[in-house]
């Protein structure tokens, strides 16, 4: 055998596997055929974060007289903009290359397949191929932009999250079709540096899997800064023959026509299946998603997956929590399987939104009796010297046993708090327990303790 590990997929599942099984002692190699860092770093969660940070910039700057700062306010390089969010994606890739070299796993530049359970075929860039073997494989070949039968993308007009990082100008006019997390993200950015934009959700809530209440806060907020949003609406047929689109849009009211520059699906992720040998090995599948067990192995020994292709939310750290569970699991540790309803879940839009656990009404439809907190940023220290007071942070616990049931915050900054209330689930925290643990003031953060505070009618600043 060649390798003990070959992972096939350079994403946040794939090279943080490679990782931790080199880590282990278990001699691994990657193979990746476009940039280490996958789509994560490249095209996803790194490059957008960079995008969203400029236009916050821009917002700064444009609001500056509210902190008592003169500016002439300011103007939008979109190329420069572009430029420095691809800086930033190509720097955290190299990153990932120094972790590969420090880590001693071999690099493969090519496209993976299996041949045989134990055998890899890469197919080089060049047009070679070679065969490679392992005792396991893991494949981590994520997902790509979902693209609906009546809303093909030209990669010009209509558009994936991929062309809308590096579109050669700034649309004047943009149609976003889903309202996810891509969607309201790329909404707000294009909106907040001057593009008119309309988002179109075939659902009644923006954001649809965040609790109600935060969506429609959201909702608020995006309108009062100019998006246009269209719930309970479908994108029926988009025509391209013009010199923009013609998006016809089907809503409660009847047919709408919207005229934009630029159409971008955000409708969700199709998984990277095909051509990778699953058929050849007999791996089972089920609706586009690779089929394993607790610890991602699939029904052939040695062959595993992780990532967007296995069930459980389609997110980088999902992936990694993947990885690493896998792995040592391989390397014949005892790992603890992934508990799926303690992920959260962030957009990073302004206001943020964060979330984890139950929302209220899940939480109702799973029988239990309930006490919600909830803490207005209105009411916070923090929030009013940031010039921040929009949102808040809704807490739920189980009125029987104190149990936290789930979070949900909108804010500023609220993705940087939603990890003390996944710690806090994760070690089995009481609501009790929140409110007696001293929180630093004047912070955000506090607003975790005082809306557990007023789950239990205790609540100091409200």
């Amino acid at each position: 055998m060649d390798y003990d590990l070959i992972v096939i997929g350079s994403g946040p599942g794939g090279y943080v596997a490679a990782i931790r099984a080199s880590q282990l002692g278990l001699k691994t190699a990657i193979v990746e055929k476009e940039s280490l860092g996958g789509i994560c770093l490249n095209w996803g969660c790194i490059p957008t974060k960079a995008l969203l940070k400029s236009a916050q910039v821009f917002e700064y700057l444009n609001h500056a007289s509210e902190y008592g700062i003169k500016t002439n306010g300011g103007e939008v390089d979109f190329e420069a903009v572009i430029k420095r969010s691809r800086g930033v994606a190509d720097g955290m890739s190299k990153g990932v290359q120094f972790l590969m070299k420090k880590n001693k796993i071999d690099v493969i530049i090519g496209t993976g397949s299996l041949k045989a359970k134990d055998t890899v075929t890469v197919k080089g860039n060049d047009g070679s191929t070679k065969d490679i073997k392992a005792k396991n494989i893991i494949l981590a070949t994520g997902g790509r932009s979902r693209e609906l039968p009546n809303l093909k993308q030209d990669g010009k007009k209509v558009i994936g999250y991929r062309q809308a990082m590096v579109l050669p100008q700034q649309p004047k006019s943009m149609v976003v079709v889903g309202s996810g997390a891509i969607g309201i993200e790329f909404a707000y950015f294009y909106n907040s540096i001057g593009t008119k934009v309309t988002v179109v959700e075939y659902l009644d809530n923006i954001v649809p899997l965040e609790d109600e209440e935060v969506s429609k806060a959201l909702l608020r907020s995006l309108k009062k800064q100019g998006v246009n949003i269209m719930t309970g609406s479908t994108v029926e047929s988009v025509d391209t023959n013009g010199e923009g689109c013609r998006v016809n849009v089907k809503t409660a009211n009847g047919n709408e026509v919207l005229e934009a520059e630029i159409v971008l699906s955000a409708v969700g992720i199709s998984t990277n299946i095909e051509g990778i040998g699953l058929e050849q090995v007999g791996v089972k599948t089920d609706k586009g998603k690779v089929l394993v067990d607790d610890y991602y192995k699939t029904n052939i020994d040695g062959v595993y997956a992780i990532g967007d292709i296995v069930k459980g939310q389609a997110l980088a750290h999902v992936a990694s929590a993947e990885g690493i569970i896998c792995v040592e699991k391989i390397a014949g540790q005892n790992p603890e399987p992934l508990d799926y309803n303690n992920i959260p879940g962030c957009t990073y839009c302004s206001p943020e939104v964060a979330s984890v656990g139950y929302t209220e009404k899940a939480a109702k439809e799973a029988g239990y009796e309930i006490k919600v907190g909830k803490f207005p940023f209105s009411a916070s220290g923090k929030a009013s010297a940031a010039g921040a007071k929009d949102g808040f942070v809704k807490v739920i616990f189980d009125a029987k046993y104190g149990e936290f049931l789930g979070a949900h915050m909108i804010g500023y900054n609220v993705t940087e708090m939603i990890a003390e209330v996944v710690t806090a689930r994760k070690l089995e925290t009481t609501g009790h327990e929140i409110i007696k643990s001293v929180h630093p003031h004047p912070t955000m953060s506090e607003a975790v303790m005082e809306a557990a505070a007023d789950a239990y009618g205790e609540v100091i600043h409200l």
